[in-house]
């Protein structure tokens, strides 16, 4: 059965939420100095790529109206398979510059598509 593209925006707004949480509070310098915070949102930022990507296979047609999409899934098979030279102050520029205007467009598209 073919998963309703809705399941996978919200699965990126809750990867994005998750994020927001684990860093919520504290500073580049903490972040760069928790293994366990910058765990946490590495693997949440694997789950929008990997929403992403199927999000792109499925509804090409929604994937194209998220902004850096295709950049967000370069990130995360860098944060997969470069993990060794993962630059921690580029991660949390990430976040500060994109995160919010992601889950905006996720926001926009659930709205559009209507309650799953």
């Amino acid at each position: 059965m073919k998963r309703d593209p809705r399941a996978f925006l919200l699965d990126i707004q809750q990867a994005a939420e998750a994020i927001q949480v684990a860093v919520s509070g504290i500073t580049l310098e903490q972040y760069e100095q928790s293994r366990l915070i910058r765990s946490a949102v590495e693997r949440e930022f694997i789950i929008i790529g990997e929403a992403l990507t199927n999000l792109s296979l499925r509804e090409p047609d929604l994937f194209v109206r998220i902004a850096e999409a295709p950049q967000i899934i370069s990130f995360r098979n860098k944060l997969t398979h470069e993990y060794v030279t993962i630059n921690h102050r580029l991660v949390w520029g990430v976040i500060q510059q994109y995160l919010q205007p992601l889950q905006t467009s996720c926001q926009q598209l659930l709205q559009q598509l209507g309650a799953p």
